[in-house]
C-alpha cells in the first residue's frame, strides 16, 4: 500500500521561515480575519455595547483572528478530513 504524504523540510534560517507558506498562510488568516471582525464590529455590532463580543471592537478583532487561523489551520483545510 502506497502512502501519498509529502515531508515537508522545515526551514533552517529565520528569513527562509519569512519566506515559507508555514509563515504567510497564518499570518494572512489572523490580518484578514482580524480586518473582518472588525468590519463585522463596524457594520453590524451592538449598538448598544452590551453584546460580548460585537459590542467591543477588541474583542470583535480577536474573535475573528482566531476564526481566521483556525480557517487557515484547521485539520480539513489541509485534506486530513
Amino acid at each position: 500500500m502506497e502512502d501519498n504524504l509529502e515531508v515537508k523540510e522545515k526551514p533552517s534560517t529565520g528569513k527562509e521561515f519569512l519566506k515559507s507558506s508555514n509563515f504567510w498562510k497564518p499570518f494572512l488568516g489572523i490580518a484578514l480575519g482580524g480586518i473582518g471582525g472588525f468590519l463585522y464590529y463596524h457594520y453590524v455590532g451592538c449598538s448598544s455595547g452590551s453584546c460580548a463580543i460585537t459590542g467591543n471592537p477588541f474583542m470583535s478583532t480577536a474573535y475573528g483572528s482566531m476564526l481566521g487561523l483556525f480557517l487557515v489551520k484547521s485539520p480539513c483545510s489541509n485534506g486530513k478530513c
